[in-house]
C-alpha cells in the first residue's frame, strides 16, 4: 500500500494552472471551424447563390476557386493569406509560375486553375465583342485591350481587324519587346488586313512603366500605319495605349 503525502500532491491552484496550460496548448493546434459549419449566409458559395458574386469579397471569390484550405486554415483564411502576401488579387494573378507555385497552400494544379478561370473570362469577353456592339467607341475598346494588355511586363503591340460594322474579326500579337518605329512594320499589318478582309483597324500597345502618355514614336507610327492602310482603302480608326489604370486614346486627341 503507497501512502500518499500531503506534500507530494500539488496545490489546486497549480494543478488548475497546469490543465489551463494543456488547454491553450492544445488550442493552438486545434482546426478552425470547417466553412460547411460556418452560418449559411456566411458560406462563400451559399453567399454567391443567394446574394451574387458582387456581394462578395476578393478573398471569398478566391476562396470559392481554392475550394479547400490548408491544415488549420479554412480556404477563407487561405485566401486572405495569399491576397496579403500578393498585395492585391491582380498582382495575385498577373504573378508567374514559379512565385504563385512558392506560396504557401498553392502550387501548380492551382495556379492552372486560376489561369484557366482568368482566360475563360478573357474569352468570354471577346466573343462578346465579335457578336455585340461596335467597337467604334474607344471606351468598348479599351475595356478588352485592358484585360489584356495591362498586366503583362513586356511591351506589346496589337492589332483588332474589324469588319465593317466595326465589330471584332481577330486579335492579334505582332510585335513584342521595345516598341518604336523600326520594330513596327506597317506592311505586316496591312498584309493580315487583306487577309482577314477587314475594313477597319485599331492598333494599341502597352507601356509595363504605368504611364499611358504616348510618346513621339507612338505618334510616328500612327501616321505610318494610317498612310499604309490608306493606300488599300483601309481606316486606321485608333491608337490606343494601355497603362496601369488608365489609358490614352490617340484619336481622341485628335492624333490619328
Amino acid at each position: 500500500m503507497t501512502i500518499l503525502s500531503w506534500a507530494s500532491i500539488p496545490p489546486i491552484s497549480a494543478l488548475a494552472t497546469e490543465m489551463a496550460l494543456e488547454s491553450c496548448a492544445a488550442g493552438d493546434h486545434a482546426d478552425p471551424m470547417a466553412i460547411r459549419d460556418w452560418p449559411a449566409d456566411e458560406r462563400p458559395r451559399e453567399k454567391l447563390l443567394e446574394k451574387g458574386a458582387a456581394a462578395l469579397s476578393d478573398a471569398e471569390l478566391l476562396a470559392i476557386l481554392l475550394r479547400t484550405g490548408t491544415r488549420g486554415r479554412s480556404a477563407v483564411d487561405l485566401a486572405r493569406e495569399v491576397l496579403k502576401s500578393f498585395h492585391s488579387l491582380r498582382k495575385l494573378i498577373a504573378s508567374d509560375r514559379q512565385r504563385f507555385c512558392a506560396e504557401p497552400g498553392l502550387g501548380p494544379a492551382r495556379y492552372a486553375e486560376l489561369q484557366a478561370s482568368v482566360e475563360i473570362a478573357r474569352r468570354q469577353l471577346s466573343e462578346t465583342l465579335r457578336a455585340g456592339p461596335s467597337l467604334s467607341s474607344p471606351r468598348a475598346t479599351r475595356d478588352f485591350l485592358t484585360a489584356r494588355l495591362r498586366d503583362l511586363e513586356h511591351e506589346v503591340f496589337c492589332c483588332l481587324y474589324l469588319d465593317k460594322r466595326h465589330r471584332l474579326i481577330h486579335f492579334e500579337e505582332l510585335f513584342r519587346g521595345t516598341i518604336d518605329g523600326a520594330s513596327v512594320h506597317p506592311r505586316e499589318i496591312v498584309k493580315l488586313a487583306l487577309q482577314r478582309n477587314s475594313a477597319a483597324v485599331i492598333i494599341a500597345h502597352n507601356h509595363p512603366s504605368g504611364v499611358a502618355e504616348p510618346s513621339q514614336a507612338d505618334e510616328f507610327i500612327t501616321q505610318r500605319v494610317k498612310e499604309a492602310l490608306a493606300l488599300v482603302d483601309i481606316r486606321l480608326l485608333d491608337h490606343i495605349i494601355i497603362g496601369d489604370g488608365a489609358c490614352v486614346s490617340l484619336a481622341e486627341r485628335g492624333l490619328v
